[in-house]
């Protein structure tokens, strides 16, 4: 009766709970909070945009935007800064940790842009770096300590020790330092420490320790075994997952061509807007001489308008007014310009093809955004720099040669290749079943008391005496066999990594052939760029001669006043054209060097790691003082596969490295594309650490226009072609015809 009551009422406590929670959910979801004011206020401030908090790092000097930029409506003259191709190159790099674009990718996507720290970033990633693939090998140490009160009613007095309510204090102190190695052996060592005293009738002692001391290795002898897999995928047991030390170097070189494509792009864009700045002076001046000459031959005209007499028409001086206003707009657009996409790189060709911005002051703002400058300082940026006006020959077979080692593109894909040849090598191992060879060894130790400093004169005194007596030891040999049937994730990994492989031999593939049409192009650019700068000058010439003729016929009254204005506007196109192809044939030359891969030599950049801290410095001079003469060892393993073939050479007067496949599988190898396993040579920084760690420095001597080829100088072109007085403001007011 009792039991059946207590059943009950424990029911009716149930269904009571139940009902209780059940409500109490459904008065929270149907009742709203309310306010002793109106919603609107609450909505309101919730849709607020707000501004977050964040620790500014950096901020903008108050001296960028003091001055105000140079426009049409200034008024003052302003002052000229000549500055010669090889400082602004040295400026700009300078002034670049976060490499800049002319196309806003900066402001729509931040997360793209190409920074000074993404190197040192790809090798500190605490994921993927190298750091982190090597701490999968490090010593692991692990301790822990627990006590515990237990108070306990038994049902059977044998697992009680004689009793049915057992009283017991414990505690447990465990310590253990474990250590992987390269071969994919695990060595531990633990000490336990066990303390127990309960109420056991059956007990030896009230309370008792046990020791113990014992080591352990698992060596696998199939599946995870080897110093090859471990280098390539780590400890990893997980098929299609590599996390080795060899795939993060791989992924840092990659993260180093970026980065040198990136100041590669960079340098190219400042020479683009280098010569684009050029074009716009010298448009500029060719517009403001055909606009003073036709405001000159409208003086002319208006005075005989006003005086009446023949030639003074009112057709001809409205005529010759229209021509002034027609190259007074010119020159206003030639000085000023507007927002329109210039020369970059891969508007058109892979180091960018040649579009002229048509105004100084944006193509001088350009220029300083790339330098890292405010966009007015009170000064004009005036290029010092004249383009080369002699031909350059190449030797296809040499430059076709080079482009092909040299470009950044294909060594960024060879390493993307190399990396996949090793995932496919370390994929095969999957295919082994797992086959671990297991050993223990363990000291016991028993006793009253853990220690005992005056000796125990009986046995199991302490434990710890009773551990180093040596008469507990115990040890364990077996053999641990695990085996997927049917390897169905061992086999799809296995293909997977093989279709990767063969797609990125094939990317390389197609990327050689692109950069070699890239390479012609740009040759064919180059002379085509040369050829037409020597026909527009000629035109240029016989455009000053048939000016020079027809204003003469002109004076004497033998020529109409049609062809006067006629060979005015023909003298300032031929002007303009010939500037704009002498621009060309500056980028087409560096467009050379940009196809095969050696523009940053070219402009005296050359990419290396900066220092390390003056600690780092003094902790290894400590630590070298301390130690003996090392033992020379060679810790790469012959089978382990080669990442790279060391550095990298930046100069173009150095010998090229020869490619050669090395380690290759044989049964991967294709006979008829031998080189498309390729290791790349690497560039000479492994990684970038600080902030102020990659340098790029500019440290030319010569002019950029110098070539590695033998310029031969055409003295008929080259003396004729003068350079033209630069335009320093529009004419005065004075001149303006009332």
């Amino acid at each position: 009766m009792h039991t059946r009551q207590t059943t009950t009422n424990r029911l009716s406590v149930s269904i009571c709970l139940a009902m209780a929670v059940f409500v109490g959910c459904r008065s929270r979801g149907g009742h709203n909070f309310k306010a002793s004011v109106s919603e609107d206020c609450y909505q309101a401030i919730a849709s607020q945009v707000e501004y977050p908090q964040v620790s500014q790092c950096s901020a903008i000097e108050d001296d960028w935007a003091s001055v105000e930029p140079m426009t049409l409506a200034s008024t003052e003259d302003p002052e000229y800064w000549d500055i010669p191709l090889e400082e602004v190159v040295q400026l700009s790099l300078s002034r670049s940790k976060v490499l800049r674009d002319l196309g806003g990718v900066l402001l729509r996507s931040p997360s793209t842009a190409q920074t000074f720290w993404d190197p040192a970033l790809q090798e500190t990633d605490p994921r993927f770096g190298i750091d982190a693939a090597l701490s999968a090998f490090d010593a692991q140490y692990t301790t822990s300590i627990f006590g515990e009160k237990n108070d306990k009613a038994l049902n059977n007095e044998f697992f009680g020790g004689g009793t049915r309510l057992l009283n017991q204090d414990a505690a447990v102190f465990q310590s253990q330092l474990s250590k992987r190695a390269i071969t994919g052996s695990e060595l531990i060592f633990r000490h336990n420490i066990d303390y127990d005293a309960n109420n056991a009738p059956s007990n030896q002692f009230p309370s008792a320790w046990n020791v113990n001391l014992e080591t352990e290795f698992r060596h696998p002898l199939l599946q995870g075994g080897g110093m090859e897999f471990n280098r390539i995928a780590g400890p990893s047991t997980l098929p299609g997952v590599y996390g080795g030390v060899l795939i993060a170097r791989v992924n840092t070189d990659v993260e180093l061509a970026d980065f040198e494509m990136a100041v590669r792009d960079h340098v190219s864009n400042i020479e683009n807007a280098y010569w684009d700045l050029y074009y716009a002076y010298r448009d500029l001046d060719a517009k403001v001489a055909a606009r003073d000459s036709a405001l000159d031959t409208w003086r002319r005209i208006h005075a005989l308008f006003k005086a009446g007499r023949r030639g003074g028409e009112a057709e001809k001086e409205a005529q010759a007014r229209e021509q002034f206003f027609r190259f007074q707009e010119d020159v206003q657009n030639a000085l000023s310009g507007r927002r329109i996409d210039g020369t970059r790189t891969g508007n058109g060709s892979s180091g960018g093809t040649f579009r002229a911005n048509g105004g100084v002051h944006v193509a001088e703002r350009q220029l300083r955004l790339l330098m890292g400058l405010p966009p007015s300082d009170g000064r004009l940026l005036r290029p010092a720099d004249e383009p080369l006006s002699a031909p350059v020959q190449v030797d296809w077979a040499e430059v076709s040669r080079e482009s092909v080692i040299r470009r950044a593109e294909l060594r960024r894909q060879r390493f993307e290749t190399r990396r996949f040849e090793l995932e496919w090598i370390a994929s095969k191992n999957h295919l082994l079943p797992r086959l671990d060879a297991i050993g223990r060894y363990r000291w016991r130790g028993f006793g009253k008391d853990l220690l005992d400093a005056n000796g125990g004169t009986t046995r199991f005194d302490n434990a710890y005496e009773d551990l180093t007596s040596g008469d507990f030891q115990e040890w364990q040999l077996g053999l641990e066999l695990s085996v997927p049937i049917g390897y169905r994730r061992a086999f799809s990994a296995t293909r997977n990594a093989e279709l990767q492989l063969c797609r990125s031999r094939a990317i390389l593939r197609e990327q050689e052939h692109q950069v070699l049409h890239d390479l012609a192009a740009a040759v064919a650019e180059m002379q085509r760029s040369y050829a037409v700068s020597q026909t527009t000058f000629n035109r240029l010439e016989a455009a000053r001669q048939q000016l020079e003729a027809v204003t003469a016929a002109f004076e004497a009254d033998k020529a109409p006043l049609d062809l006067l204005l006629d060979s005015q506007r023909r003298l300032a196109d031929a002007k303009s054209h010939h500037f704009r192809s002498m621009a060309e044939y500056a980028v087409a030359i560096k467009n050379v060097h940009f196809a095969k891969g050696t523009l940053l030599d070219y402009d005296g950049v050359f990419l290396s790691e900066g220092g390390w801290p003056r600690q780092a410095y003094h902790d290894a001079s400590r630590r070298r003082s301390l130690s003996s003469d090392p033992i020379r060892m060679n810790y790469a393993s012959a089978n382990t596969p080669r990442v790279s073939h060391g550095p990298y050479e930046q100069q173009l007067d150095k010998e090229l490295l020869t490619v050669e496949p090395d380690n290759i599988p044989q049964e991967m190898q294709n006979e008829d594309d031998p080189e498309s396993f390729d290791d790349a040579p690497t560039p000479s920084a492994s990684a970038a650490l600080g902030e102020e760690n990659v340098e790029m420095v500019g440290t030319a001597t010569d002019s950029p226009v110098q070539t590695s080829q033998a310029v031969r100088q055409t003295q008929h072109y080259a003396e004729q072609l003068l350079p033209l007085p630069m335009a320093s403001k529009l004419p005065d007011e004075s001149d303006d015809v009332r």
